[in-house]
């Protein structure tokens, strides 16, 4: 699939009609059902829901992990559901920035080279790349750590690698899963304001799943996932 933007005159992703069920040995437990919302450019979005209601499956499925059983995801005008693995797994690259809950660092890589990862397995590893994994560092309060290795790091300071991680190739997207469920709450705290001004910075959508009514607060807008399905908070 050639790069393409994924900007147009809609909503930067469209969820229409989408059905995820998950075969067990008692039969089918359904996940998501008949799932419609829209995400616009720039806007930080919540999606909250109990552990279990399918808030990952949702995530997953958004950045291509996944292909739903049923239903379309759109990005502009590029419809991700009828992409190949191989393509998916291109425009993820491209377009998507994920930040996990457990950090999902590679010990064995320092923080500088964790940072640039993503870009370096697209083929774009120079000095520039480097100077900007650098910056994101600083940026994120490890300035002089380049060098250092994830397990020197406390939680929250791991976490903000993998934010600079997410962001080092300016993503359209970014998508975060329970990103302050591993951390204390200020650890929490500094984390998410730290995530909410880079990605205000990039002007990127950034789509929050959580359980925490506390951090869903502080964003534009809050969806709920229940019963399989996605609808406003009633607030």
């Amino acid at each position: 699939m050639p790069t393409t933007t994924i900007y147009d005159d809609q909503s930067l992703i469209r969820i229409v009609n989408l059905e995820k069920t998950y075969q067990q040995a008692d039969g089918g437990r359904v996940v998501l059902s008949d799932v419609n919302a829209e995400f616009n450019a720039g806007e930080f979005v919540a999606i909250r829901g109990r552990s279990g209601s399918g808030k990952t499956t949702l995530l997953n499925l958004l950045a291509g992990i996944d292909v739903p059983d049923a239903g379309e995801i759109y990005f502009g005008q590029s419809q991700l559901t009828s992409l190949s693995t191989d393509q998916r797994t291109a425009f993820r690259r491209d377009h998507l920035g994920f930040i996990f809950q457990f950090f999902n660092l590679i010990p064995t890589l320092t923080l500088r080279e964790n940072v640039t990862l993503p870009a370096e397995l697209a083929g774009r590893s120079n000095q520039e790349l480097r100077a900007r994994a650098d910056d994101l560092l600083a940026r994120v309060g490890l300035a002089g750590r380049e060098d250092d290795f994830p397990d020197e790091l406390s939680g929250g300071e791991q976490q903000r690698v993998a934010i600079a991680r997410a962001i080092v190739q300016k993503p359209d997207v970014l998508l975060a899963d329970e990103p302050t469920g591993n951390l204390d709450r200020a650890t929490g705290e500094t984390v998410m304001q730290l995530l909410n001004t880079l990605r205000g910075e990039l002007g990127t959508l950034l789509i929050l799943v959580t359980h925490s009514h506390r951090l869903a607060s502080q964003a534009d807008r809050i969806l709920i996932l229940e019963d399989g399905r996605l609808a406003p908070d009633p607030g």
